[in-house]
């Protein structure tokens, strides 16, 4: 779905929205050709449930209408963890980019077109792929 580079921007653009909005604080995402990793910090103004399912609605809604399309585009579940105080947020971030790598996408990260992370000068202090 995401490999259509409107889409993953229909996508990105629902992501900045809510951080615009005031509604969580993004702190890393990437968009992967068939899913989305996303780092936010939440605040009490919305359970995490309905900043998901914000989001999946908002996308759907502007992709759906791209594609001239109807129905279901994300799948109704979705996986989080809750970052305890012991973790280090800046290498869950560097996983997070770092995943295009991974999946063989890109060689590099810096031209993968569908990420970002509030600390993104700092990740060129240690590997991203580990």
């Amino acid at each position: 779905m995401f490999t259509d580079i409107t889409v993953a921007r229909l996508l990105v653009h629902e992501l900045r929205r809510l951080h615009d909005e005031g509604d969580v604080v993004s702190l890393a995402w990437v968009v992967m050709p068939d899913h989305l990793h996303w780092m936010i910090q939440r605040n009490d103004r919305w359970p995490l449930s309905r900043v998901v399912k914000t989001l999946k609605a908002r996308s759907a809604l502007s992709i759906n209408h791209h594609l001239r399309q109807r129905g279901s585009l994300w799948q109704r579940a979705f996986y989080d963890h809750a970052a305890r105080q012991d973790e280090a947020l800046r290498q869950i971030a560097r996983y997070i980019v770092a995943n295009p790598l991974r999946a063989g996408l890109v060689r590099d990260i810096g031209p993968y077109p569908h990420g970002d992370c509030i600390w993104m000068t700092g990740l060129d202090e240690a590997p991203l792929a580990e």
